[in-house]
């Protein structure tokens, strides 16, 4: 429980601090260069560490009125498609002492890495204009 705790605040401090956006701007150029839309970054960061804080990035881009429905229909996609890797890791391995957890973090990050790219080209392909 504490290992949540601490993800969970540490979540709060980053998204109201105002560093996400921080981010999102200065990866910007390079993210448009990969074709991944800078307005997803936060969906991609926070859905690996919590679902309730991916739950409501994606309700903000949901209610953007000037949002494109490429984006909000991607971003569902992302939701669907990925897991939260580190609750996962540190609720169900914790609760039962699992301690050597590096293979099955590099798995579920590289599975997530897949998910988030493909929600971006099957919302290029399906929902874009």
């Amino acid at each position: 429980m504490p290992f949540l705790v601490a993800m969970f605040a540490a979540l709060a401090v980053f998204r109201y601090s105002g560093a996400l956006k921080l981010l999102e701007f200065a990866l910007g150029p390079a993210l448009r260069a990969l074709g991944f839309p800078p307005e997803l970054l936060p969906m991609a960061l926070m859905r690996p560490l919590s679902g309730s804080g991916s739950l409501g990035v994606m309700g903000e881009i949901l209610a953007r009125p000037d949002a494109s429905e490429f984006l909000k229909f991607t971003s569902a996609v992302m939701f669907g498609s990925t897991e939260t890797t580190f609750y996962v890791l540190a609720v169900y391995f914790g609760s039962v002492g699992v301690t050597r957890i590096r293979h099955a973090l590099i798995a579920g990050l590289t599975a997530d890495v897949v998910g988030l790219m493909m929600a971006v080209v099957i919302g290029r392909a399906m929902f874009s204009v």
